[in-house]
C-alpha cells in the first residue's frame, strides 16, 4: 500500500493507493477432493436409477418434460435437465426462498409449504421469519425502507408515477434521467454518461454496440454470464485469458495480433479488452494497474464492469480505479450497475461524450428497452448524492471497510479456506463437497443465519462455497454471530480444512466422519 499526499480544495490528504495483491486459491485436500468427486458420482448414479423407476411409474416425474416430440431431438440440453432434475432438486428446499423485506442487515423469509409428491409443489404459508442477512449485495445499506433515500423515492413516486410508457429514444427520456447521467459521469470521473433500466443488459445488448465482426474481444474466463452473452451476441472473435492473469493476457493479445482475422489474416480492427472490477463469485479484484499498462502497449481499448467494486471500493466509493489509483482517463468505457451499493436497480455506462453518442443511436438497450422508472433514479441519486457530499456516506464506507477486514481476518485465523482479495465484500468460504453446502445452508437456516450456497455447474466441481456479503449495515456483535455459527458448526461438517493451520485435514476428516454431535436446537423456532 501507497501513500501519496495529493490537494483537494487546497487542503492536503493522504490518499491511499493499493497495490494489487497475489491471489492464493487454496485447492481442496486429496482426501476431501476424493470423497466430493465420490458424492456427485452417487448422486449421478441414483439418479440414472430414479430415472429408470419414473419410466414405469414408480416415482414422480419432477421438473420439464417433453411430450408429443417422438423422433425429436429434444429441445432442451438432456443432461442440464437430468443434473437439474436429479441433483439441483435435492436442495430445493434450501435455494430460492421468498422473501418479505429489503435484504438488510436482517431480512424476513416466508416459510413455505412442501408438497409429498414433488421437490417442485409447494405453497407459501402464513408464516415469515427473521434472519441475519449476509447474503445480499447490499454493500453501503442503502436497501432500506426508511431514511433519507426511501422519503426521497416516495417524493418521486408521488410526483412522477412509478413508469415510462416509452423506450429512451422515442418519448422516455425525463428529467431526472439527465440528471442521473450527470451526477454518475461526475462521480466516475469521465466525460460522458448514460444510464438503462437494467444491470444485465446494460451488457450484453451494449457490447454489439461497440464491437463486430473483424473485432477482438478479450475476455477474463470468469466473466459475468452478461458479459459472455454480449460477447456472443456482437459476431466479434472471443478470446479467453485465465482468470485475471496478466502473463496469459499478453500471451493471447500477442498470438492474436501476430495472426490476425480469422481466414484473411488482416489486423483486426479494433481491440476489447473486457474485465470486471470485483469477480463476485471469486471476491478477486481486477490487476487493473496491470492491465492497463498492457492496454496501452497493444493499443487495446478497456472495458470494466464495476457492478460489484463502485460504490462498495475506495475511500470514496469510486471503485477499483480510485483503489489502484489508476487515472479513469485510462479506462476507456466504465459500466456498473445499481443494484448493489446504491440499494436501486438498472446500470450505466461512462466513456468519452462520441461514445455515449454513439451508443445513444445504436444500443438496443436505448432504443427499445423500457427506460428506468423515476422513483429508481431518485433513489440512485440520493445515495449518490450521500456518498459523495455527506458524513454519513463516509461513514458507511469505513463501516464496510472494518467490517470486511475484521471478518476476513477472523475466517483466515480459524482455519476456513477463503478466497478474494483482502478488501473484498464478497467472501467465498469453500466448502468443496455438495454435501458439505446443504447441510451447512441447512443448519445456518436453523439458527437463523440466511447466506448463499453454490456448487457445480456455477463452479468447478471442487468448488462448492457459501458466500458471504458483508455490509456496511453489519455491526461488530452480527459479524460475532456468524463467527459463532460457524464454529458451532464446524464439528458437524468439517468447515476448517485449511492446510495453511495446525492439524491435519486427513485427521480432522475420520474425526468428523465418526463423531456424532449433539443436535442443536432450532434458533429461529425458538425466536418465532
Amino acid at each position: 500500500m501507497v501513500v501519496e499526499p495529493v490537494l483537494d480544495d487546497q487542503k492536503p490528504k493522504q490518499k491511499t493507493v493499493h497495490v494489487s495483491e497475489p491471489e492464493e486459491f487454496e485447492q481442496a485436500p486429496l482426501l476431501i477432493a476424493l470423497v466430493a468427486y465420490l458424492n456427485l458420482a452417487l448422486l449421478v448414479v441414483f439418479g440414472y436409477i430414479r430415472d429408470f423407476m419414473r419410466m414405469f411409474g414408480y416415482e414422480c416425474t419432477v421438473g420439464a418434460k417433453e411430450w408429443g416430440n417422438e423422433g425429436f431431438p429434444p429441445l432442451y440440453h438432456e443432461f442440464e435437465s437430468f443434473y437439474h432434475r436429479n441433483v439441483y432438486h435435492r436442495g430445493s428446499k434450501l435455494t430460492a426462498a421468498p422473501l418479505a423485506g429489503v435484504p438488510g442487515a436482517e431480512i424476513d423469509i416466508i416459510d413455505r409449504e412442501w408438497g409429498d409428491a414433488s421437490l417442485s409443489s409447494f405453497k407459501l404459508s402464513d408464516k415469515k421469519r427473521r434472519y441475519l442477512n449476509v447474503g445480499s449485495y447490499n454493500y453501503l445499506g442503502f436497501a432500506q425502507n426508511e431514511g433519507y433515500c426511501s422519503h426521497q423515492t416516495v417524493k418521486e413516486i408521488r410526483g412522477n408515477g412509478c413508469g415510462l410508457a416509452s423506450p429512451r429514444k422515442e418519448l422516455g427520456t425525463h428529467e431526472i434521467h439527465r440528471q442521473l447521467e450527470t451526477l454518475v459521469a461526475q462521480f466516475v470521473g469521465k466525460e460522458s454518461a448514460l444510464v438503462f433500466g437494467m444491470g444485465f443488459a446494460t451488457n450484453s445488448l451494449n457490447l454489439p454496440a461497440l464491437v463486430d465482426e473483424g473485432c477482438l474481444l478479450i475476455s477474463d474466463s470468469l466473466n459475468h454470464s452478461c458479459i459472455i452473452l454480449g460477447a456472443r451476441l456482437s459476431g466479434a472473435k472471443i478470446a479467453v485469458f485465465k482468470h485475471n492473469d496478466v502473463e496469459d493476457l499478453e500471451r493471447v493479445l500477442k498470438r492474436h495480433i501476430v495472426m490476425g482475422q480469422t481466414r484473411t489474416r488482416r489486423p483486426w480492427r479494433k481491440i476489447l479488452i473486457c474485465v470486471e472490477g470485483l469477480y463476485s463469485m471469486e471476491g478477486t479484484l481486477c490487476n487493473l494497474p496491470a492491465i492497463v499498462e498492457l492496454k496501452k502497449k497493444y493499443k487495446a481499448y478497456l472495458f470494466i464492469d464495476e457492478a460489484h467494486s463502485i460504490g462498495a471500493m475506495g475511500e470514496r466509493g469510486r471503485g477499483v480505479s480510485e483503489h489502484f489509483g489508476v487515472d479513469t482517463a485510462d479506462i476507456d468505457i466504465m459500466m456498473g450497475t445499481f443494484s448493489k451499493s446504491f440499494g436501486a436497480c438498472g446500470g450505466y455506462i461512462a466513456s468519452s461524450k462520441d461514445t455515449i453518442a454513439h451508443l445513444k443511436r445504436e444500443s438496443h438497450a436505448h432504443t427499445y428497452a423500457s427506460p428506468m422508472s423515476p422513483p429508481v433514479a431518485r433513489q440512485i441519486i440520493a445515495s449518490m448524492s450521500l456518498i459523495r457530499d455527506s458524513e454519513d456516506g463516509k461513514k458507511r464506507l469505513r463501516q464496510l471497510a472494518d467490517n470486511v477486514t475484521y471478518f476476513r481476518n477472523e475466517l483466515r485465523k480459524r482455519g476456513y479456506i477463503i478466497y478474494g482479495d483482502s478488501h473484498s465484500p464478497v467472501i467465498p468460504v469453500i466448502l468443496f463437497t455438495l454435501a458439505n453446502i446443504c447441510a451447512f445452508a441447512k443448519e445456518c437456516l436453523n439458527r437463523g443465519l440466511a447466506t448463499v450456497i453454490v456448487a457445480f455447474p456455477a463452479t468447478t466441481m471442487l468448488g462448492a462455497r457459501a458466500r458471504f456479503c458483508v455490509s456496511a449495515s453489519h455491526t461488530r456483535e452480527h459479524i460475532d454471530r456468524v463467527l459463532t455459527i460457524l464454529e458451532e458448526l464446524d464439528p458437524m461438517i468439517n468447515l476448517k480444512m485449511s492446510t495453511n493451520r495446525p492439524g491435519s485435514a486427513f485427521l480432522d476428516f475420520w474425526r468428523h466422519f465418526f463423531t456424532r454431535p449433539k443436535v442443536p436446537t432450532r434458533a429461529v423456532d425458538e425466536a418465532s
